[in-house]
């Protein structure tokens, strides 16, 4: 508080107050609050809203496609399968999804649970074409309760996959006599849907819709054959967007919708990588430094040849080398990671692809498990005055709290940090997180190490070191290929934001 003395005149305190006051009172203590006593940096627009925070924080997570075209070899289905074809050789188990997904260090798990044949792997009110018509271990399968229960068990994050587009549906791109769509589908079918979806529980972090409507892709009502012709020309009309996003939120208040939301965006490819320029706003790869609406990115990919499990075409995992350039590429990119991890026939991940979420954890852990940072001596040469509960000194880079961070004064776009240590460490990796609940601002930082404390080499070669946001890692040997088995000796790590849109804030720092 700020204490600020009035005067009011004699004549003035008289005739408020008549025989009270004489000429020596002539002064009144006024306490008046400033506006920013924290001396709190201002944002930098756009901001995220705290969902978003939330979601951004899972940074890793499994997608698991699992269905009707696991049982027909294909990735598309027609929509005119038999719900008989759903035939899991044993019960499905979800838990082990989750299971062999945490064994890999990710946070949670989206599980398909509609594709465009339409097939819902619960079962619904809204169509016949689900589990209530499968026959012997499908039958009646519920997979989002057995999904949902089985990440709170494992204390992971949780989400459905539906498709909007349906060519199970004969109400989808239904025309009335005048040639106009008719708004059936959305009522009676993808609306229900979701909000059945959403009942399975209020603590959902993602619930996404995927933009395909057709193709040349033969199959039942909703599909693009030369006899149907079905389209649609405006989803976000057709499938009621607005409506849907709003009552979906109202249901799932931590849920961000990909895809109708317009709260995340994909990436712009399905290979796991996302720009070394990548600002959370703006389109694809690299967004768009000057969008005004905050969009992260998600980079959704596979771990095996298809989306779906085939043994005879696509069940060809990649390596756990390659899975962890693909996590430095995504995550270490102010991106969050969606690996596909497709069941099999028994409703149960392939032994091989286990193996290797297992090896995958274990690269994690050797390379970005040990984070020397916490036994370094932190030095900037800047840093913003703390005032009231402000508190913005470089040591809240290394304390392992996500609410404190370092900031650079108001009028600054360039500061250094230097982390030091007494004797020379073995360093491969700088990680770097803005405090993007205040926006994202680093425009251009370097990596320059010592190994005496006095003479710098620059780090990091052949990466483009622009944008930070939520997280960055950069490799120091320059490659997200090859791992530096020797690394670097350090005495001390130097890292220099050459330019900001406004004063630089980062909440963390970590060596490995």
């Amino acid at each position: 508080m700020k204490k600020i003395y009035t005067l009011f005149s004699a004549l003035c305190l008289a005739a408020a107050a008549p025989g009270t006051l004489s000429a020596q009172n002539n002064f009144k203590l006024v306490e008046e609050s400033v506006s920013n006593p924290d001396n709190t940096p201002a944002p930098v627009y756009p901001v995220p809203s705290e969902r978003q925070l939330k979601w951004n924080e899972t940074e890793f997570y499994a997608f698991f496609h699992y269905g009707m075209n696991t049982y027909t070899n294909e990735e598309w289905g027609s929509g005119m399968e038999r719900e008989t074809v759903f035939a899991p050789t044993q019960k499905p188990d979800p838990r082990q999804w989750l299971e062999v997904a945490k064994k890999a260090h990710m946070k949670g798990g989206i599980a398909v649970v509609k594709h465009h044949d339409g097939f819902c792997l619960w079962p619904t009110a809204t169509t016949e074409h689900c589990t209530r018509n499968s026959s012997g271990y499908g039958k009646n399968v519920d997979i989002p309760k057995e999904f949902a229960d089985a990440a709170r068990e494992f204390k992971m994050k949780y989400g459905f996959y539906i498709s909007p587009w349906d060519m199970s549906s004969p109400y989808w791109g239904k025309k009335d006599s005048n040639g106009k769509y008719t708004d059936e589908y959305a009522k009676k079918v993808f609306l229900p849907q979701c909000v059945e979806l959403a009942k399975y529980g209020n603590d959902q972090f993602e619930m996404w819709f995927d933009g395909a409507t057709g193709g040349d892709h033969a199959g039942g009502y909703g599909s693009y054959t030369s006899s149907q012709k079905r389209t649609i020309d405006n989803a976000q009309t057709y499938y009621d967007i607005p409506n849907l996003r709003d009552s979906i939120h109202n249901l799932l208040p931590n849920v961000i919708m990909w895809g109708v939301g317009g709260e995340a965006r994909w990436i712009g490819n399905e290979e796991g990588y996302s720009g070394q320029t990548c600002w959370s706003m703006g389109d694809a790869e690299s967004g768009d430094e000057n969008a005004w609406q905050w969009a992260a990115g998600e980079s959704d990919a596979k771990s095996t040849k298809g989306w779906f499990w085939d043994s005879s075409k696509y069940n060809q995992p990649k390596s756990a080398e390659t899975l962890f350039k693909m996590y430095l590429e995504t995550v270490g990119r102010n991106a969050t990671f969606l690996l596909n991890l497709p069941p099999n026939r028994a409703g149960l991940i392939d032994e091989s692809l286990v193996t290797i979420m297992e090896d995958l954890g274990k690269l994690l852990d050797q390379r970005l498990g040990t984070d020397l940072a916490k036994t370094a001596k932190v030095t900037t040469d800047c840093t913003r005055e703390a005032m009231g509960k402000g508190n913005y000194d470089a040591k809240n880079l290394t304390d392992g709290n996500k609410d404190t961070y370092w900031a650079a004064p108001d009028g600054r776009t360039s500061a250094v940090i230097e982390l030091s240590w007494d004797t020379p460490q073995t360093v491969r990796y700088v990680s770097l997180m803005e405090y993007i609940k205040l926006g994202q601002r680093v425009k251009k930082f370097k990596i320059e190490t010592s190994e005496d404390g006095v003479t710098y080499t620059e780090r990091g070669n052949g990466q483009t070191m622009t944008t930070v946001g939520y997280k960055r890692i950069i490799p120091l040997n320059g490659s997200t290929t090859n791992y530096s088995a020797s690394g670097f000796k350090a005495k001390s790590v130097r890292i220099t934001i050459e330019n900001a849109k406004a004063c630089p804030l980062l909440h963390t720092v970590e060596v490995f």
